[in-house]
């Protein structure tokens, strides 16, 4: 009697069988992972907290996150993170958790910070003024409380609001390199120029050279004074050949001085150096369009469009051809 031969159909069967069951056991496993978590005894807040993580509706994290309001278990920074995840959705559900953390923890700054938050999402003026009164008392010189307030300010427009908040807060840390920047920045936007200077040049030796060059100049550039602003942005990107903010606000600035073939060699380096960032290219095909060089404009615009076809519509609504 003659043995039985493997066929190539029979071999190609029993690995497509092995592959199918290979792909069904981790299956197996990846669903097992995330539903045995909802079988266990949860009484540990943990628990509560991940399974939230991975819920994506506000409905379905209400059903774990609520009762850990009423859990001896739960820290004040537990029922923070809790608060945290159903701001957005949620506010009131979340308001009660922040309070219910203060109770377990009153000398918390987060959850002062936490709750202001949430009071302006709520559209509570009071409470956000209640809570970050408290957040300063409980840490007089920490900035974090002025910081958010000016978030809160500069999302309502209020510009000179945010300008005094954070002025406050860099009084608190004179040495914060990003509260810094942040204030001079503000500064600038409100028409302060000299101001924006001075807490730029405070910051020196603490926020790298050629970064902090690049800012000086976006004032001057900002001012007109764009002369001035390219011998500071040359000096940043010779101190930093590649920094690409410095060679984008360089090609800004040489253009602001009528020198279009300078800033259009400037914009393309800072495209090399970042080609992740449209902001280059798409700066030169406006001033392309402005100083009439439209063919230019035409091929920079096709460049981008080719680059990043997912953006086609933001790109033609940056560089809008005649």
């Amino acid at each position: 009697m003659s043995e039985p031969t493997n066929e190539p159909g029979q071999r190609t069967g029993r690995r497509w069988n092995q592959g199918l069951r290979g792909v069904l056991w981790v299956c197996g496993v990846a669903l097992a992972i995330h539903v045995i978590p909802l079988f266990l005894p949860r009484n540990m807040p943990e628990q509560e907290l991940a399974i939230a993580r991975a819920t994506e509706n506000v409905e379905g994290r209400l059903r774990f996150l609520v009762p850990l309001k009423h859990n001896d278990k739960a820290t004040a920074a537990d029922l923070r993170t809790a608060a945290e995840l159903l701001r957005e959705g949620a506010p009131a559900e979340a308001h009660d958790l922040a309070l219910e953390a203060e109770r377990r923890d009153p000398n918390a700054l987060e959850t002062q910070l936490l709750l202001a938050r949430i009071c302006d999402r709520e559209r509570m003026t009071r409470c956000v003024e209640q809570s970050l009164g408290k957040a300063q008392k409980l840490a007089p010189t920490d900035p974090r409380a002025e910081l958010l307030r000016a978030d809160l300010s500069e999302e309502k427009g209020d510009i000179e609001g945010a300008t005094e908040a954070l002025s406050r807060a860099y009084s608190r840390a004179p040495g914060d390199p990003l509260v810094g920047v942040r204030y001079g920045r503000l500064l600038s936007r409100m028409g302060r120029p000299e101001d924006a200077l001075k807490v730029f040049t405070s910051l020196e030796g603490k926020v790298p050279a050629a970064r902090l060059l690049v800012e000086q100049g976006l004032v001057l550039t900002k001012e007109g004074r764009s002369r001035e602003a390219v011998r500071l942005l040359q000096q940043a990107v010779q101190k930093d050949p590649k920094l690409a903010e410095g060679h984008f606000q360089l090609g800004i600035a040489w253009f602001q001085l009528g020198n279009e073939d300078a800033a259009e060699e400037a914009l393309r380096q800072a495209d090399r150096l970042d080609i992740s960032d449209t902001r280059a290219l798409a700066t030169l095909c406006t001033l392309q369009v402005k100083a009439g060089r439209l063919e230019g404009a035409r091929q920079t615009r096709t460049d981008l469009e080719r680059r990043f076809p997912q953006r086609m519509d933001a790109i033609r609504e940056q560089c809008r051809l005649p």
